[in-house]
């Protein structure tokens, strides 16, 4: 490998028609070097409009998996194939059709943050900023399941009055924040306003100023005239932050809100799987088709 792994991955992405997407939650190294950053089907379906001929998502398997399900025609690589997502592991494909055929009248509402074979199983996806769209998509009269994360779960109840079965799955990351650590934080910044992702706890969002998808949370801050702001996600969307709102303050929720699945690619990795086109994702055409319904009848709404 070069020593100058900046001037490599860019030659080496010129030389194969690629291009590099990252996730907020990626370390600052790798949003500095991507083409694109975002929220993981932000990134998926940006990806499909451009003319490259590889996709390189920096982030875990079931983006890399929702890219291929979006660009079946395009090379999908995951620069480490043990990157993944402890809540999309939560449920499997097979678990899901047992739950269908307990409730045969439901419609399931999957979260993206969930593997392909899992989507296929699925009626309609949704993300954490269209999920109360989605949901109100259907039919009072008419059951529904929602998979996999029980808070984003409930704070759709919450917000629509609409009772769903929700399966018990949740963001290792997010789910542990706790009330004291709000509190802690609001007692040592009293001005700032709270601001958290849906993946956390109920009583989290039910006392937060604002509850929004990571991009969402950008959205609010760059439109808040607050210039301080407590942040209830993963720790390098701060710098994401910071990055792009500038005179403004921004403090972690909690000490150690990191998601380590999103740290697994450093840059000399990220050049490793340019250099060698590791690793590749794959999706059956038939999972993969099932899958690309789920998500084009979200995305039609």
């Amino acid at each position: 490998m070069p020593e100058d792994v900046l001037g490599y991955i860019k030659k080496r992405t010129e030389e194969l028609n690629a291009i590099i997407v990252a996730h907020y939650y990626q370390p600052p190294e790798i949003q500095d070097v991507a083409d694109f950053v975002g929220d993981s089907l932000q990134l998926a379906r940006k990806a499909a409009t451009t003319r490259a001929d590889i996709i390189v998502f920096c982030g875990v398997r079931f983006m890399a998996e929702s890219a291929k399900i979006l660009s079946p025609e395009k090379t999908v690589i995951l620069p480490e194939i043990e990157a993944g997502c402890p809540m999309a592991d939560m449920i499997t494909a097979a678990e899901l059709r047992d739950k269908k055929a307990a409730f045969p009248d439901a419609l399931v509402v999957c979260y993206v943050n969930s593997s392909a074979e899992v989507k296929a199983e699925s009626d309609i996806c949704c993300t954490s900023s269209n999920a109360i769209k989605v949901v109100e998509s259907i039919p009072e009269k008419k059951k529904i399941i929602f998979v996999p994360d029980r808070n984003l779960g409930t704070f759709i109840q919450d917000l629509t009055g609409r009772e769903m079965i929700l399966w018990d799955g949740y963001c290792p990351v997010h789910d542990v924040l706790q009330m004291q650590e709000i509190e802690g934080q609001r007692a040592l910044h009293p001005k700032a306003r709270v601001i958290v992702h849906p993946e956390c706890p109920p009583a989290i969002t039910r006392t937060a100023d604002a509850v929004c998808s990571t991009a969402g949370i950008l959205e609010f801050v760059q439109n808040s005239p607050d210039n301080e702001f407590i942040i209830g996600t993963e720790k390098d969307f701060l710098y994401t932050l910071e990055k792009n709102c500038p005179g403004k303050a921004f403090y972690a929720a909690r000490q150690y809100f990191e998601c380590r699945d999103m740290k697994y690619i450093p840059l000399d990795k990220l050049a490793l799987s340019l250099e060698k086109l590791q690793y590749q994702i794959e999706v059956p055409e038939d999972i993969r088709k099932k899958a690309y319904g789920s998500l084009e009848r979200m995305i039609s709404i």
